[in-house]
């Protein structure tokens, strides 16, 4: 269910690791050479230089080589989306070094042997330029006034090409989710525009892995799923990041965190598709959900622009599992984000108390592989 629960509990291997990315420079002279990031001027631009498209080196581009923190050139209140584009731009670098590692990791052979196209690594690294983009735009949204977060060192669960690629579906059909309701949390018409253009773009990376490497109809019904609470989706990345590896000087991520029990489905359970009955399972014994005795609680289903309440028996957890039947009156199209709450439809953030976990229904066989 949610992507790092998913992972956890499949790929049953060592982590990959992403120290660094790009040539090193020392650590004043990259620090030096960051702060130059706060011109927006400075270096490639996106959409004018094809760096961000046909490059084909196996080298971090412009700007993923440059990881610290771009402290602010000016005093004064932070700009309205600040705050948003911040989020927005920790999580790229996630995104970013992932494709990155890849690039390092495999080359053209790698997907071959495997069985996939012969362009894989190509679109691989068209796809790592992109995001490398995407940290460029970022950075430029974010005001004077504020930080432009830099890079942490990220481990990501995959150990081949096919645990990648399968991880790299996830993650882009989950982004979707996330991508409609970080747009939500814009205040400027300009930051909401430049959000659904980044999604066009990932939307594009989704088709091309659906249709490409899982040879499945790109249709995921007339309207993708919207889910609300951006940062609650950002914060089951937090599983990615090496713990104290980040730039002192970035702020929290998600800002503001939540911090809920992650969710996923118990061990054993066999299928996530609109019908099923399954079993809940929080999945950090460290951070567990807490049901208030005779209060009602409710899984709640956001599939497409509607989301759909079904009533939980929580009053002998943890003693017996809680058990819920995913709505049947969703099509198999998709994704699927549940999220355990006090009120019916999950109105505000606050009446979540666990979650979120992400149900992939499309492709029908990577959904099996990630129970």
């Amino acid at each position: 269910m949610a992507v790092r629960s998913l992972f956890q509990a499949c790929l049953l291997s060592p982590l990959v690791s992403v120290v660094s990315a790009g040539p090193a420079l020392g650590k004043i002279g990259s620090f030096v050479q960051t702060q130059k990031l706060s011109d927006p001027n400075y270096g490639p631009k996106p959409g004018q230089d094809p760096l961000f498209s046909t490059y084909y080196g196996v080298e971090a581009p412009f700007p993923g080589n440059l990881r610290d923190a771009v402290l602010p050139t000016k005093t004064g209140p932070p700009g309205e989306d600040d705050q948003v584009w911040q989020n927005l731009l920790a999580a790229e670098w996630i995104i970013f070094d992932f494709y990155q590692k890849a690039v390092e990791s495999f080359n053209a052979t790698s997907f071959v042997a495997a069985g996939y196209p012969n362009t894989t690594y190509q679109r691989i690294q068209e796809i790592r330029n992109n995001e490398a983009g995407h940290l460029r735009i970022f950075q430029n949204q974010i005001s004077p006034t504020s930080v432009k977060p830099g890079g942490c060192e990220y481990q990501y669960p995959f150990y081949d090409a096919v645990s990648f690629l399968a991880l790299a579906t996830v993650l882009e059909i989950s982004s979707m989710a996330f991508l409609t309701g970080l747009v939500q949390q814009a205040k400027l018409p300009s930051s909401q525009g430049a959000m659904l253009a980044i999604a066009e773009t990932e939307a594009r990376h989704e088709v091309w892995s659906l249709i490409e490497i899982w040879k499945q109809n790109p249709f995921g019904g007339p309207a993708d799923t919207t889910f609300p609470y951006a940062n609650q989706i950002l914060d089951s990345t937090n599983g990615y990041i090496v713990p104290g590896s980040c730039p002192l000087e970035n702020p929290p991520f998600p800002n503001p965190r939540q911090n809920l029990p992650s969710l996923s489905a118990a061990k054993g359970t066999v299928s996530l598709t609109p019908g099923s009955n399954i079993a809940l399972n929080f999945t950090n014994p460290e951070n567990q959900p807490t049901f208030a005795k005779g209060k009602d609680y409710y899984a709640v289903f956001f599939h497409g622009v509607y989301n759909v309440s079904v009533p939980i028996d929580t009053k002998d957890w943890p003693e017996k599992e809680i058990y819920v039947t995913i709505p049947e009156q969703f099509e198999t199209k998709g994704v699927i984000v549940a999220v355990v709450a006090d009120a019916e439809g999950a109105p505000t953030e606050e009446t979540v108390v666990a979650g979120p976990g992400v149900i992939l229904e499309q492709p029908a066989a990577l959904a099996t592989k990630l129970l």
